[in-house]
């Protein structure tokens, strides 16, 4: 298992794969960070013995006989104050068939890792920081040549991702695949050749020409639809496993709490906090009909049905970045949501 970097919205899922699943291998990029996420997922390893190791530049990952696993970043000393320029990048190859997985790596990384003469060419590219245009640079781009690029990303997300200029550069070179409108997207490869598939298409063959690097494409549309995930990230639990934080407005101060299940779920109790438990909101009886959202702002004002409000008189969301934590009644944390 591998944590690109301790943002919430890439290790949010961790502990339920932790606990669920063996793992017998876990690799960080070790940056210094500190949230209840991600000491979590740690106190989670520590518990469980899980063998834990930060590469950096060059190292390899011996993952299965016959497949490749290449560190390319972070590099021997981190990127000072920026958690995703020191993002775990990856080049995967299998036989014929290469991946370059960039993690929220950006522009700096990306000129670090040319500059150190590394091979970036690759098959497919999973692009970095969601399509940003503070990553996937002109001269990395054409170093990648993908044929392939998937860019990870929530529909309607308050960044704008992914920006025009960087989905302009890459579709001029890579059929662009987007989880906000192709939903899950799995590439399978037996070393030699790849298929691709989505939620909303059937699957696409593809295979690297050795001779002139095109890839030969044929799919067939389907009406499957793709399913809708949330916006945070979600740490099941019993009855609150249907809750989370759905979106998070630090410009406005106020963040949405959504029961996307089936059956109402009563609130009170539960606390909303943010990055550092600095600030703390506990709801008071309240209940989430099922399908329905509440919005808890900031500022003074008269609770409704759909408003609640923290009661304070000033600003708490740090603008430059913030997290907020969902706790349950009994303290266990079921969902973040970081902005």
């Amino acid at each position: 298992m591998v944590a690109t970097h301790p943002h919430s919205d890439h290790i949010g899922g961790m502990s339920v794969i932790l606990n669920d699943f063996p793992i017998g291998h876990f690799v960080d990029s070790g940056y210094p960070y500190t949230s209840k996420t991600y000491e979590n997922m740690l106190t989670t390893i520590d518990k469980k013995n899980i063998p834990f190791v930060t590469p950096k530049r060059g190292d390899k990952i011996d993952f299965s006989s016959g497949i490749d696993i290449q560190v390319l970043n972070p590099g021997s000393t981190y990127f000072t104050d920026d958690v995703n320029q020191n993002s775990i990048a990856l080049k995967v190859t299998d036989g014929k068939v290469t991946f370059l997985l960039m993690g929220d790596a950006g522009l700096e990384a990306e000129s670090a890792i040319m500059g150190a003469g590394y091979n970036v060419d690759a098959d497919i590219l999973k692009v970095g920081h969601h399509g940003s245009r503070t990553a996937s640079g002109a001269s990395f781009i054409s170093a990648v040549s993908p044929a392939v690029s998937v860019i990870e990303v929530g529909a309607g997300n308050d960044y704008g991702h992914p920006h025009q200029e960087t989905l302009d550069r890459l579709q001029k070179v890579s059929k662009v695949y987007r989880t906000d409108l192709d939903g899950t997207i799995t590439i399978t490869t037996d070393g030699s050749a790849y298929s691709i598939s989505t939620q909303k298409t059937e699957p696409v063959q593809g295979a690297k020409s050795t001779s002139s690097g095109s890839v030969a494409y044929s799919s067939t549309s389907s009406t499957t639809t793709p399913k809708t995930e949330p916006t945070g990230s979600m740490t099941p639990s019993t009855e609150g496993s249907s809750v989370y934080v759905s979106d998070l407005s630090l410009k406005d101060e106020w963040v949405k709490v959504t029961n996307k299940g089936f059956s109402s779920v009563s609130l009170g109790g539960w606390k909303v906090e943010d990055e550092g438990s600095k600030h703390t909101y506990t709801f008071p009886s309240y209940t989430l009909d099922a399908g329905s959202s509440v919005t808890v702002y900031t500022i003074k004002g008269t609770d409704s049905a759909t408003e609640l409000y923290w009661q304070l008189g000033s600003p708490i969301w740090n603008n430059d970045g913030d997290t907020a934590y969902l706790y349950d009644n009994s303290g266990k944390l079921v969902s973040t949501l970081e902005r």
